[in-house]
């Protein structure tokens, strides 16, 4: 997860934005880069690999400099080299940047037309060439990021410095977090609080569409990436609490909702080279060619991700797989191959006690085991064979929300992985797929915006005795999901159902006080999951679809109410989908005053039986 840091000092910056970047470090990265002046000029200094790599070069240089931009990297275009590594730089500027500009490849053969030469991998370097044709062009400062900033595509965080303005620092941001530091003479940017502690307790958080200009005394914030000045609330807050900072919002499971473009796209980074479109090689990974049964072992949320990836890995990569509750697993003694046999256990603690039972079962038994988790120091990750992290950063929310869809993002890549290894999908299949997991961070954004119309439906389900969710293929466990999350968060009874087992008992439930939520994008099985509904219609089912426009045009039915989200391709729409029933959980338990962050009866990590 890439990491931001800038600093306005009345001292040499560069041990600031050294130790700003180890306080980063927790987020994960594979190369490092500062830029500085040294004499009145910019100069910048990279490292692929761990920060100790940049401190080595710095050691060399005595850099006097007093104002700085640090980034820790995550690759997504482009090898994790020192050549792709940030700042990145022009004779004008140096930039750093996280998330990813999606219309960087129209804008770099705009570039190169009028003569721009690119010498990374990265989609960032649009952003140095893109504001430096403006500078030439006898723009402003001012003019060329009002000029350059509405012409990017996609979800950014930015920190740029200038040649020869030792004063002055501009950020911006839509999507990933920034924060901006107020010191005493001094200012400060940062992707998170946590880099900022040292510094300053008293920041202020930046909002989508907002940049600013920093000098050493200011910080003027302009929103829209125009021209119109807005302010934003400046908090102290106790630096300590800075590791679980619930930041400008309510609740901590909202902010870790609101986060999920940003988790699910470092997580994609991780296993999925945008620039390529190819699956990344992982180190001392599976040998995915000699697998041909998969087994998967888990508890609650993590075992509906694997659900999910049952479909994924049997369609993508051919492979057998079988699901298993972990709390059932364990005491089954089931015989197992250890031949061509992989079990995964998914968790995004690391410490569930059933599921690694489950792992250490089947060490017992000698089958190659991995670990697909969220903290890389757990007692899972230390036992397993391989381990696949999710990387969505600490979770304080009891109800899993971007640990659940950081899960489904690995293992969609897995799949892919796999299906690549065994030769189950062609190259041209590879960079498909690879394009569509690519998109999903937008199309999350937009299921955030439909957040009025969630809840409107919210207070629709507070005075209901209970609630059935619906769904088919890789819908139907985010109708588990869905319903899970309901009645972990607001208390109130809420049952998944596959769509066509409907008939099989639970239509005795449907009357005309019963809710019904339908999972049900306009995919293959769109046609069976509406004539299921038929049934709950037939019987005054008070029906709420979650579909898109192609399917909202083809329900047969009355609704109560239709949340329509944007056509997804197909192997992103759980991903999609989940983030809608997240919000109608979250907003239902907010109208009925429960506890979001803290539900009663539940523990974020469940350590015993």
């Amino acid at each position: 997860m890439c990491g931001i840091i800038g600093i306005l000092a009345k001292r040499p910056v560069v041990p600031l934005l050294m130790d700003a970047l180890k306080r980063l470090e927790y987020r994960g990265y594979d190369s490092a880069g500062i830029a500085t002046f040294e004499k009145g000029h910019l100069v910048r200094f990279r490292a692929e690999g761990k920060l100790v790599h940049l401190e080595e070069k710095l050691n060399n240089y005595s850099l006097d400099g007093k104002t700085g931009i640090g980034h820790t990297r995550w690759a997504t275009h482009g090898a994790p080299i020192e050549r792709n590594a940030h700042p990145h730089m022009s004779k004008q500027l140096a930039v750093v940047h996280n998330g990813i500009i999606e219309n960087f490849a129209e804008l770099r053969a705009e570039l190169k037309k009028k003569g721009y030469v690119f010498n990374t991998d990265t989609d960032t370097e649009v952003v140095v060439h893109l504001v430096t044709d403006a500078l030439v062009k006898g723009k402003t400062l001012i003019e060329a990021m009002q000029d350059s900033l509405p012409r990017l595509q996609g979800a950014f965080a930015l920190a740029l410095i200038f040649e020869g303005q030792e004063d002055l620092l501009i950020a911006a941001r839509q999507g990933p977090p920034l924060v901006i530091g107020y010191g005493k003479g001094e200012m400060y940017i940062g992707s998170d609080a946590i880099a900022l502690a040292p510094f300053t307790d008293r920041i202020s958080y930046l909002e989508d569409g907002d940049w600013a200009v920093l000098t050493h005394k200011s910080a003027t914030i302009y929103y829209s990436m125009g021209s119109k000045q807005v302010k934003r609330e400046q908090t102290k807050s106790s630096r300590s609490a800075f590791l679980v900072s619930k930041g400008d919002h309510r609740y901590f499971m909202y902010k870790e909702i609101l986060e999920q473009p940003e988790v699910v796209f470092h997580t994609l980074a991780h296993y999925l080279d945008f620039a390529s479109g190819k699956v990344r090689l992982q180190k001392d990974s599976i040998d995915w060619s000699s697998v041909s049964c998969l087994v998967f072992a888990c508890c609650g949320t993590a075992y509906y991700s694997t659900l999910v990836a049952k479909y994924w890995f049997e369609n993508l990569a051919g492979l057998s797989v079988s699901n298993d509750v972990a709390s059932e697993f364990r005491y089954r003694d089931p015989p197992l191959s250890v031949y061509q046999t992989l079990a995964l256990f998914v968790s995004q603690s690391g410490e569930t006690a059933d599921t690694l039972a489950c792992l250490r079962y089947c060490k017992r038994k000698g089958v190659q085991s991995g670990v697909v988790v969220n903290v890389s120091e757990s007692t899972m990750a230390r036992e397993a064979n391989i381990v696949f992290p999710i990387l969505a950063g600490p979770e304080i929310g009891v109800a899993s929300t971007k640990a659940f869809t950081s899960q489904l993002a690995a293992l969609a890549s897995l799949a892919l992985m796999a299906g690549k290894a065994r030769g189950t999908i062609s190259k041209k299949q590879e960079r498909s797929f690879v394009m569509a997991l690519a998109e999903t961070p937008r199309y999350i954004n937009q299921a955030l915006k439909l957040e009025p119309s969630i809840e409107a439906v919210s207070r629709e389900l507070i005075a209901a005795k209970s609630v059935l969710y619906l769904g088919r293929g890789t819908s139907y466990p985010i109708a588990l999901e869905g319903a899970l999350k309901l009645k972990e968060l607001s208390y109130l009874h809420a049952e998944g159902y596959a769509a066509g087992e409907l008939k099989h008992g639970p239509i005795a439930l449907i009357d005309e006080t019963m809710p019904v939520i339908v999972v049900a994008p306009y995919d293959r099985w769109f046609e069976k999951t509406v004539s299921n509904t038929q049934e709950v219609a037939a019987r005054g089912g008070r029906i709420i679809f979650i579909t898109d426009k192609k399917g909202a045009a083809a329900i047969s039915v009355k609704t109560l109410a239709t949340i329509v989200i944007s056509e997804v391709p197909e192997i992103i729409a759980p991903i999609v989908y989940t983030i809608c029933v997240q919000l109608i959980a979250y907003h239902t338990a907010v109208l009925l005053g429960t506890d979001v962050d803290q539900p009663r009866n539940l523990a974020k990590s469940v350590t015993v039986e």
